[in-house]
């Protein structure tokens, strides 16, 4: 990773710890993409943006299953995600498609 690439990946952690942004963040991968590797990679970048380890405690699940889950190629079951959306103080909604 270049030098500005990684000012950039700084900056999108730092901003992340509002949780606002977070959740902004998080709406917009969902929106922008119908691939679901993209939502992943931002919920990996809130999670580092709460703390990985924090959120392994608060999840019950150990670092590098979260790691593992939250990657390009993860898969995670949906009770992990439901255990990592809960931590972040978010939650599920299904709504009709427009």
């Amino acid at each position: 990773m270049g030098k500005s690439s990684v000012k950039y990946q700084e900056h999108l952690i730092e901003s992340l710890k509002d949780p606002d942004q977070a959740l902004e963040y998080l709406k917009a991968a969902l929106e922008e993409s119908d691939m679901p590797e993209v939502f992943l990679l931002a919920l990996r970048n809130v999670a580092q943006a709460r703390g990985i380890r924090q959120l392994a405690e608060e999840t019950d699940l150990n670092r590098e299953s979260l790691y593992r889950a939250l990657s390009g190629k993860g898969n995670p079951e949906l009770s992990s995600l439901w255990k990592i959306l809960n931590a972040l103080g978010l939650k599920l909604s299904v709504e009709p498609m427009t």
